[in-house]
């Protein structure tokens, strides 16, 4: 098996390299990530100027760019032979509910769908004791799982991993993504020169969060696994959208 790795903490995330000596033993790994964090890219490729490449002393590649320009590139690009699998992550915080939206790591993952591979993001819901390494094996599990994962073609599945030793785990729980309240304010900050800046506020908690959903799951330290679908369209609107586009023909 040739897994492509990824994330969008980048090349030195602590959680990439505890995702690659996790999954040792489990086939051929490379790893393509971001030189630098991107976390909240989503999943932006970068159209306006070439990418660089690098190679680190470790075997990892490193790409001046977004998490889906490495996944993109190692997969029409950078590598003669195919890729079986895309982990991403580990992202060194939990993209629950609406991250899905905003994450990179996420998108490392979808653009690995959308090249046709079967696809993982991972995070660890972090509280300060960075267990990535229950993540790790929680990853090296699902990608040693007999069988396909019974997913539809345009599917990755998006784990997140309570900040536990793997003996404190709950066990593992399908999930459905819950619902961040509003973020809160943009944060003014003044810079040297006397010009405005900002930084964005922080995440909402959860408001819709209730069993079932990924941050109840990870509360109450079960690891969440989410199918997530590429497809936004809201197929159940198309009849009553139907109806009211007649009146316009």
């Amino acid at each position: 098996m040739r897994i492509l790795l990824s994330n969008d903490d980048g090349v030195h995330s602590p959680g990439l390299k505890a995702l690659y000596e996790g999954l040792q033993g489990l086939g051929e790994l490379s790893v393509v990530a971001p030189d630098r964090d991107h976390s909240g890219a989503s999943n932006s490729l970068t159209l306006n100027r070439p990418l660089t490449v690098e190679d680190h002393p470790n075997g990892f590649r490193s790409v001046d760019g977004t998490p889906s320009d490495c996944v993109h590139l190692a997969v029409n690009g950078l590598y003669e032979q195919g890729f079986d699998r895309v982990v991403s992550g580990i992202n060194t915080h939990a993209n629950l509910g609406d991250d899905v939206i905003y994450s990179g790591t996420v998108a490392a993952a979808t653009e690995g769908r959308h090249l046709g591979l079967p696809a993982i993001a991972v995070s660890l819901a972090n509280e300060g004791r960075f267990h990535y390494e229950t993540a790790a094996r929680v990853a090296s599990m699902l990608l040693q799982h007999q069988g396909p994962v019974p997913l539809g073609a345009r599917c990755i599945l998006n784990v997140n991993v309570p900040d536990v030793a793997w003996d404190e785990l709950a066990g593992f729980r399908m999930t459905r993504l819950g619902h961040r309240g509003r973020a809160e304010g943009a944060v003014p900050m003044t810079c040297p020169r006397g010009k405005a800046r900002f930084w964005i506020g922080a995440a909402g908690e959860g408001s819709d969060a209730g069993e079932g959903t990924d941050f109840h799951a990870v509360h109450h330290r079960y690891v969440s696994i989410t199918p997530v679908q590429v497809d936004m369209t809201r197929h159940e609107a198309l009849p009553a959208l139907r109806e009211w586009l007649e009146g316009l023909n």
